[in-house]
């Protein structure tokens, strides 16, 4: 008994869970209608002999840009667009500047996840497993930094959105970042044209422009009794 409950409890939890290639999709479509995004992060390097944790505010906008402002070390800044990336630490004499091509920074990853970013082309050997509940990871090698990275890792919810990212390097460094406080920008939703309403739209067939003109006869009567039902409100017979 004991074994076909375990059995069947394993079946069902098989069925909830997504596939890796089902849930890149739904981060895809979570990101991907978004405008923009802000979110603080906690960053944590191990390796090297060193274990460093900085936090600050991140900042991504369509299409591409992102800007990750430390308040630990204060100042500390870097910046991403199409063209160029930016670093800057306090105590250096000047900020350095680089292409955007040639960028192979830790966090230029998520700079897909808004734009027109598709996880599964970006990231080789996509796999799944299960996190916390509720949570899911997310892992594959980021194309194009193969030298560097052995993995990406990304610890999403059903929804699609991610709440955390974790490196390792070749040499067996390690980088986390933790996504706390999120708020997302998507573009306002676009009305509805009145016309499409309009009972004499030449759009509508005709069985719908009847039954919306024979509605427009009960509001009519409902708010004003005074007028005869012999009005023509149907227009010409």
């Amino acid at each position: 008994m004991k074994y076909l409950l375990v059995l069947a409890f394993t079946s069902t939890l098989a069925a909830q869970t997504p596939s890796a290639t089902s849930l890149a999709k739904t981060v895809d479509a979570h990101y991907n209608h978004l405008t923009s995004l802000q979110a603080r992060y906690t960053e944590r390097y191990q390796g090297m002999g060193q274990d460093r944790t900085e936090t600050g505010t991140l900042t991504l906008k369509k299409p591409g840009h992102m800007r990750w402002a430390y308040d630990t070390p204060h100042g500390k800044l870097f910046l991403l667009d199409s063209q160029s990336a930016i670093f800057y630490t306090p105590g250096d004499a000047q900020a350095q500047r680089i292409p955007a091509k040639q960028l192979d920074d830790l966090r230029s990853p998520l700079r897909f996840l808004l734009g027109h970013t598709g996880l599964a082309k970006e990231l080789d050997h996509l796999s799944l497993t299960l996190a916390a509940p509720g949570s899911y990871t997310l892992s594959g090698t980021p194309k194009g930094m193969q030298q560097r990275l052995r993995s990406l890792a990304l610890t999403v919810d059903a929804t699609g959105q991610i709440h955390a990212m974790r490196l390792e390097e070749i040499d067996g460094s390690v980088t986390s970042f933790t996504f706390t406080d999120l708020h997302e920008t998507s573009p306002p939703a676009t009305p509805t044209s009145p016309s499409r309403l309009h009972p004499e739209s030449p759009s509508l067939p005709a069985w719908r422009r009847f039954k919306l003109r024979r509605e427009l006869v009960v509001v009519c009567f409902r708010c004003h009794p005074e007028l005869s039902e012999r009005t023509s409100v149907f227009g010409p017979p």
